[in-house]
């Protein structure tokens, strides 16, 4: 998922926020809570200096947090990833078990959408006809 150009040129927090739709709060509470897989440059004077790697690893941490992933499991996936080569099994059966669980809330949310979509069909056609009144009344 290369989203961003490779540039060399090294990204403020501003620009990374700007980039991944994070806040530079949100930027800063990722770090401090180990979710980045590698440690942010800074400059002579603190400032925070990322790279177009960071920002691409960031816009995938955003879409698992959006997708509902536990803070704990990007945490464990982000240390994983750390860790380099030889733990792929592991990182991949954190990343399906994840999908299974995105797949949930997603047929759920159909099923839902099921429903919705009768309710609107029976007042549309209610209303369509003049015999709205009465509907769901609980007063009835």
């Amino acid at each position: 998922m290369a989203t961003t150009e490779t540039s060399a040129e090294p990204l403020s927090i501003g620009e990374v926020a700007g980039r991944t739709g994070l806040s530079v709060h949100a930027l800063r509470f990722y770090e401090r809570e180990g979710l980045l897989v590698g440690p942010v440059q800074r400059t002579s004077g603190g400032r925070r200096r990322y790279t177009a790697f960071d920002v691409d690893w960031l816009l995938i941490c955003v879409k698992l947090r959006e997708s509902g992933m536990p803070l704990a499991d990007l945490k464990q996936f982000a240390e994983l990833v750390r860790q380099g080569p030889g733990n792929e099994a592991e990182r991949l059966q954190l990343l399906d078990a994840h999908r299974q669980r995105v797949d949930a809330q997603i047929q759920a949310l159909q099923e839902c959408r099921s429903v919705i979509t009768w309710k609107v069909g029976v007042y549309a056609e209610h209303l369509a006809r003049g015999e709205a009144g009465g509907l769901w009344d609980p007063t009835a």
